[in-house]
């Protein structure tokens, strides 16, 4: 499997804000994900429906910009900057390096966040 041409596709879905379908169409069944704020999620599942409630929480996309993306055998790093306007009147910048995993078949079965800042 093309390691690089998937970190590519997912990267343009996540750039697009569709980061629902990227998990979706990305993740393994047993993905596991973890962040600096010490979330985690086990599973496909169990993302999809933490993605699903964070993207119902957002009032505006105001920029989500794609920086840069490496890969390296089976793991990647993709640097974005998240800008929202949430519906409880807050607001999210994130600058983030986002670490994955790879197996065989294309699918990530590990996403790490890190905070780029």
């Amino acid at each position: 499997m093309d390691i690089k041409a998937q970190v590519t596709q997912m990267d343009a879905i996540v750039a697009q804000g569709a980061i629902v379908d990227a998990v979706k169409e990305f993740f393994a069944d047993n993905a596991t994900t973890s962040d600096y704020g010490n979330g985690a999620t086990n599973g496909k599942h169990e993302m999809i429906v933490k993605m699903e409630g964070f993207a119902g929480s957002i009032a505006a996309v105001n920029g989500i910009t794609h920086h840069h993306s490496l890969v390296d055998g089976n793991v990647s790093a993709s640097e974005f900057t998240f800008d929202f306007d949430m519906k409880d009147g807050s607001k999210i910048y994130w600058h983030e390096i986002i670490r994955r995993v790879w197996n065989d078949e294309g699918k990530v079965i590990q996403e790490e966040y890190f905070n780029a800042a």
